[in-house]
């Protein structure tokens, strides 16, 4: 008789199912077959890349922020920002003497 750890699923472990027919929320072993060989890869490392993808689409890529800039902030920005030179117009397009 096996013991209870024996049977027992690792934690980091989880069951896949396919579905019956491929679908928006689902696919089958022939399809996820399919995948993996046309990838060059098994199984398991097609349902890693597939995971891998929707989590590069739908999870932030980078640490949130602490939120919007306060003021003093801001004043510190605009103070240590290289000035630019004020520009003139010297011409106009629609301006008079331009036929």
């Amino acid at each position: 008789m096996p013991s209870r750890t024996q049977t027992q699923a690792p934690s980091n472990q989880i069951a896949f199912r396919y579905r019956a027919a491929d679908s928006s929320t689902g696919m089958t072993r022939a399809t996820a077959q399919r995948l993996a060989s046309q990838l060059g890869v098994d199984e398991t490392q097609a349902i890693h890349l597939a995971l891998h993808a929707l989590a590069v689409q739908v999870l932030p890529q980078y640490e949130p922020d602490d939120g919007a800039l306060t003021a003093a902030q801001l004043r510190q920005i605009r103070a240590s920002a290289p000035k630019a030179p004020r520009k003139s117009v010297r011409s106009s397009l629609f301006g008079a003497g331009n036929t």
